[in-house]
């Protein structure tokens, strides 16, 4: 299984069972945890240009999310808030008991509900390209239409088949998220080639179908405006991010101490893989920058 994984120098592969599940960890560095979450449809690959940086300065912990990467599929459970509780456990497994934490995509939002969770644990949080989930009808229903994707993804049959196509969906949607440069061959391969795997490829249709048949209404009916994000956090934008609105970042203020939209011209959806450079840079320096009182 390992002879499997792109090659990045400097990286330790290791995989660690927590809650039932074989997760795949991709690591580097020492130091204070800095724990990495990805999105779809990508792996711990999406972070190979920011980790040398973060490795100068932290025990870097890229996490393969369940049913993606070189993770295990589970048969159910991709509601995010239990992919948040499967990364929650095996934090606890491997005895990271306070780190910070940065995320991609649904790795992001599954970021936001950590920090809901469990607020004492994560010192700083980076957001990227994924709205924050203080939603309302308005902010969500106005921008239905940029989800096409996801509706196609959940269709039974229609679904698994376009994610499993050598040249299907995951090769379509990664090549319309970049703006500033071109994907390299290895790089798409890197990702497509996980979903010719059919148990993958279910578990991709499920993250979806999950999402928009028991999490989309509750969310946009204010689920999460019942609660307070207390973690300091920066949302790196991309403002040409083809999926999701700049207008979708608003209306965060009554429910977030310490939030702050950075964004990011001429970047796409694949912000770290598209402008690598400001991402390390942004990261690193929001985590390192000194405390305000109400933070010493």
């Amino acid at each position: 299984m390992q002879e499997d994984l792109p090659p990045v120098a400097g990286i330790r592969h290791r995989f660690v069972t927590a809650k039932g599940i074989e997760f795949h960890l991709a690591e580097a560095g020492s130091g204070e945890p800095l724990v990495l979450l990805h999105g779809w449809p990508q792996h711990w690959y999406m972070w190979r240009h920011q980790i040398p940086a973060f490795a100068q300065r932290h025990q870097v912990i890229c996490v393969d999310l369940p049913g993606l990467g070189w993770s295990e599929v589970k048969n159910r459970g991709y509601e995010k808030e239990e992919l948040a509780a499967d990364v929650i456990s095996l934090l606890d497994t491997i005895g990271v008991r306070q780190f910070c934490l940065a995320g991609h995509d649904w790795g992001g939002w599954i970021g936001f509900l950590i920090c809901l969770r469990q607020p004492e644990r994560v010192r700083r949080f980076v957001a990227l390209n994924i709205p924050h989930p203080f939603q309302s009808p308005d902010s969500r229903l106005m921008h239905l239409w940029r989800f096409w994707y996801q509706w196609v993804i959940a269709m039974p049959l229609v679904g698994e088949r376009l994610v499993r196509a050598p040249h299907g969906l995951p090769r379509y949607l990664l090549r319309a998220g970049l703006v500033s440069r071109h994907w390299r061959e290895d790089e798409l391969a890197a990702y497509s080639r996980q979903f010719g795997n059919a148990a993958r490829a279910r578990a991709s249709v499920l993250l979806y179908r999950s999402f928009l048949l028991r999490e989309f209404v509750p969310v946009v009916l204010g689920r999460y405006r019942r609660k307070h994000l207390s973690t300091p956090t920066l949302l790196l934008f991309g403002t040409a991010d083809n999926a999701i609105s700049p207008a979708m970042l608003r209306g965060f203020e009554p429910y977030a101490d310490d939030l702050t939209v950075e964004f990011v011209d001429d970047c796409g959806h694949f912000i770290a893989e598209d402008r690598p450079e400001v991402v390390a840079d942004r990261v690193l320096a929001f985590l390192h920058r000194p405390a305000g009182p109400e933070q010493a």
